[in-house]
């Protein structure tokens, strides 16, 4: 696959962490902007002259050569899509991290609006699109909130392989946590993918991903481990009292072993948070857990120091 790589420009849309996040971001598009072409403009009347005035005061917003938004509004993602199909070849197709925050999986950011065209059509050179062309055809695209996509299987599985791994795990994580698609959707695409640059990365993350993580950090963290040897950890495991009532969910947990595994984010650092963590802490420890907590700078710095302390719980156990 060759991409056309366009001059990078700041983006509004941001990566999410929480997938949570992720799936609620497509309802938040609203499109509310009239997208228009030069020549819709010229038929109207205004000149390019005057559409180059009005971009540069203000009065109507120039997303990329010959494609304008219309309106009062801030232009959002959903806007930006459809102005960058405007300019357009009529198969294009929207993908890659666009694509992925449409159906709600999101959580990698990028500035640019990704399409996907067939190898050999016509190329895009408009900053802020991002072209890809590809061997592999979209017989049928999925429209969602009226553009269209790529199947949200061939979106995760695009992106699977072009990532980074943690993030392509991350990737996967999240669109079957937000039921964009199956395994076995997701496994059928991995073998269509078959030859193609980066496919055994995406077979790799397909085989161990996992609807219940929440977060990315959460999924870079069970990536960790599993590269370590330490295999088997169950993501958001419910920990319940004798009664049967279920008092806490831990990240990462070997619920055998009673080893719990989990990420403190930054959220973390508030007083009240604090306090609840340091009474669930507790709790946990006395009903014979062994915690075990790591920040950021474990995941990005020192993930082979989050492999040996989780042995050493292990090996601590009879």
């Amino acid at each position: 696959m060759r991409v056309c790589r366009p001059p990078r420009r700041e983006g509004t849309l941001r990566g999410m962490d929480l997938y949570r996040d992720a799936r609620e971001f497509p309802r938040t598009l609203r499109g509310r902007n009239l997208v228009a072409s030069a020549a819709d403009l010229a038929a109207g009347g205004m000149t390019e002259r005057a559409a180059r005035w009005r971009s540069g005061h203000g009065r109507i917003n120039r997303v990329h050569r010959g494609a304008y938004l219309l309106g009062p509004d801030l232009p959002d993602l959903l806007d930006r899509v459809r102005a960058a199909l405007l300019v357009a070849p009529s198969y294009a197709v929207v993908g890659y991290h666009t694509a992925a925050a449409l159906f709600g999986f999101g959580i990698v950011s990028s500035p640019e609006i990704h399409l996907v065209v067939p190898m050999g059509g016509l190329v895009l050179h408009r900053s802020g699109i991002l072209a890809h062309e590809s061997h592999l055809l979209v017989d049928k695209p999925i429209e969602v909130l009226g553009v269209p996509c790529t199947p949200a299987a061939r979106c995760a599985i695009d992106l699977a392989r072009a990532l980074r791994r943690a993030d392509a795990l991350s990737i996967v994580d999240a669109a079957l946590a937000a039921k964009a698609c199956t395994p076995d959707d997701l496994a059928e695409e991995v073998d269509r993918h078959r030859r193609l640059r980066g496919v055994r990365q995406a077979r790799d993350v397909v085989a161990i991903a996992d609807p219940r993580a929440q977060c990315r950090q959460e999924s870079h963290l069970r990536l960790i481990l599993h590269d370590g040897g330490i295999v088997g950890l169950v993501p958001q495991y419910p920990v319940g009292d004798e009664y049967g009532f279920v008092n806490y969910c831990l990240d990462l947990a070997d619920p055998v072993r009673r080893i719990g595994v989990e990420y403190d984010g930054a959220s973390h650092l508030d007083r009240d948070r604090l306090r609840h963590d340091r009474e669930r802490h507790n709790w946990l420890e006395g009903n014979g857990w062994r915690m075990r907590y790591f920040t950021d700078r474990d995941l990005y710095r020192r993930p082979e120091a989050i492999v040996r302390i989780v042995r050493t719980v292990a090996a601590q156990l009879p």
